[in-house]
């Protein structure tokens, strides 16, 4: 058999086991593939009472893989945790995030390769609609913040030395925090992102145990989107900030997490709705789901 015929037969084979894998060549073949973030999703959940140890099973054993890492060009996720004593240091009390603002136990945080959104969502919707057909997606959760977001830019403690953004979510940080923004209008969330990197960022990072901050801007669901995902507030003034922190949050908490929101309030540029820590979880384990409440 010539290689030819080879081919011929495997292709055939393919579309008879419905993978079509040609078509993989061909897409393979074109389109951007670098390794900068571009894109991510970010998404805090909280399973209902009583079914803490249910979700974190589901989501370790088959979400986080078949719902999101085996999706094309998703290359890198880590999800995060904050067990009740971390619940609690968040701020301020009344978020527009998160009601109450200990809402939402669980983190997940996955890069997407820049330029690569859309080809991204149309595999995901199409996929989250077979997982729930199949009865593969648990539903006893509440998605608290969940957004696709566009990167805005990174900036690092150190310079040029260190791990870079695309190996954040594969680095040991032993911690996270979330930060979101809003500005006062759509026109000043410019001003509030030039203030960020060039002033702000730089003087909170240094000499701190965070390595780095990843800023980001939230883009809207798409249409088609599953019904128990509610639509992104705020696409127009918002900005979403990941601290990734080489020490515990409660190591560092003080005095490195105090005094954010005055910060922001005192420019003028808009008001922080969010600050919250969390730590890694430890895949394939129950660790700290005891701890959640």
């Amino acid at each position: 058999m010539t290689e030819e015929n080879r081919r011929e037969a495997r292709e055939t084979r393919s579309e008879a086991e419905g993978t079509r894998s040609e078509t993989y060549a061909e897409l393979a073949a074109v389109g951007p593939y670098g390794v900068r973030p571009g894109h991510a999703l970010i998404t805090m959940v909280e399973p209902h009472p009583g079914h803490e140890y249910a979700y974190n099973r589901w989501y370790e054993d088959d979400h986080y893989y078949a719902g999101a890492m085996a999706m094309p060009w998703m290359f890198s996720g880590r999800r995060w945790v904050a067990p009740r004593d971390l619940q609690l240091l968040r701020r301020p009390e009344k978020s527009a995030v998160a009601q109450p603002v200990t809402a939402g136990c669980y983190l997940s945080t996955y890069w997407i390769t820049e330029g690569r959104y859309a080809d991204h969502m149309r595999w995901t919707v199409g996929i989250n609609k077979r997982l729930n057909r199949d009865a593969r997606v648990y539903h006893d959760r509440t998605h608290v913040f969940t957004a696709f977001q566009d990167h805005e830019t990174t900036v690092y403690r150190d310079g040029a030395a260190g791990p870079r953004d695309f190996h954040a979510l594969d680095h040991p940080y032993a911690g996270l925090v979330l930060q979101v923004i809003d500005a006062e209008t759509p026109e000043q969330r410019g001003e509030l992102l030039e203030w960020l990197c060039a002033r702000h960022l730089p003087k909170r990072l240094a000499g701190s145990p965070a390595a780095m901050v990843t800023v980001f801007r939230p883009t809207p669901l798409p249409g088609d989107r599953m019904t128990y995902v509610k639509q992104v507030e705020g696409v127009d003034v918002r900005l979403t900030l990941l601290w990734f922190l080489e020490a515990d949050p409660r190591a560092c908490w003080e005095p490195y997490f105090t005094g954010l929101e005055e910060a922001v309030t005192e420019v003028g540029l808009g008001r922080v709705e969010l600050i919250a820590p969390f730590i890694p979880t430890v895949p394939g384990t129950d660790r700290y789901v005891d701890q959640l409440r």
